[in-house]
This record gives C-alpha cells, structure tokens and sequence, in this order.
C-alpha cells in the first residue's frame, strides 16, 4: 500500500470517529470533501439542480445519522455515501415522476392515453407476490428490482459472493413466473 493511501485511510478513519463522537466541525469537515461528488451523482439522477440541493442536505443527514451503520471491511466510506445518494435520488426520482404521472392521469378525467400507460409495481401488486418468495430470494430480487441495486452492490450489502447473488435473482425470477402464472 503507497503512503497515499496510508495517509487517505488514516484520515477517512479520524473522520469517521470523529462523526461517530458527534462532532460537527466533522460534519463540516464531510461537507467540505464529499459535497461536490455527491451533488454531482444526486444531480444526474434527479435532473433538477434544486431538487438536488434538496437531495444533497438528506444525504448529508442520513450519513450523520447513520455513520455507525458503516462498515469499512465492506468499502470506502465515499463508496457508500455514494450508495446512500444514489438510492435516495433514485427514490426522489421515483416519486415526482409517479406525482407528474398521477397528476397527468387526473387531468385526463375520462380520457385514455393508449400506448403510454406505465404501470407501477405497486398497483399490480407485484411487491406483494414478491414477499411470497423465500427470504433469500426475495431480498435480492427488491434490492435488483425496487430499489435498483446492481448484483455486485447487492453482494456487499448481504455480504454474499456475486455468484451467489446471480443465483439467487435467476431462482428468484423463475419462481416469481410460477406465482405470476
């Protein structure tokens, strides 16, 4: 390892002690190092730069609020405020695209728009079909499905091999057709 990364780890370390004492001069210190890649990611996701701000100030929260839930053997701490950005903008996302869909589909009143209906996962009840899988495979196909998790995320969140990961979410779909069927 150079003196670099000696020097980048010891420092990431300080600071997460220093996060998980309460200290806000760290929190500061968070800000000040990670704001700008974390704008960065949120905004290319969200596409509204006060919507991102927006996004930015959760993330930044949620890091504060969450830090003992980080574990360094499974990554960089940049690597998983990026995780906690990108599902967070991924919500948000989510969910001024359903208010727009819904406010579109009201305004419509007796009108049907053929050919761009998208349907959500909730109203067909699929979410619900999904929790009748097993433990394991359910686990991986809402990290894949839902909350848009690729395999080798899903591998360092549940801490599993990537293989392990693919044959989970291929048993997983195939037992989903059965029950879909």
């Amino acid at each position: 390892m150079s003196t670099t990364n000696t020097s980048y780890n010891m420092e990431q370390d300080r600071l997460i002690l220093r996060l998980r004492e309460g200290d806000k001069a760290a929190m500061e210190l968070l800000y000040e190092r990670y704001s700008g890649i974390l704008y960065g990611t949120i905004l290319k996701i969200v596409k509204s730069e006060p919507l991102a701000q927006d996004v930015l100030q959760e993330v930044i929260v949620k890091v504060w609020q969450n830090i003992d839930r980080y574990d360094a053997q499974k990554g960089r701490l940049l690597t998983w405020m990026l995780r906690i950005a990108r599902n967070r903008s991924i919500d948000v996302y989510r969910s001024n695209a359903y208010k727009h869909q819904y406010h579109k589909t009201n305004s419509l009143e007796q009108g049907v728009e053929i050919g761009k209906t998208e349907l959500n996962v909730n109203t067909i009840g699929l979410k619900e079909i999904v929790k009748q899988l097993p433990l394991d495979y359910q686990k991986v196909i809402e990290l894949a499905y839902f909350d848009g998790y690729t395999q080798v995320e899903i591998a360092e969140e549940l801490n599993i091999p990537l293989g392990t990961v693919k044959s989970r979410v291929r048993i997983g779909l195939r037992e989903l057709r059965k029950l879909v069927n």
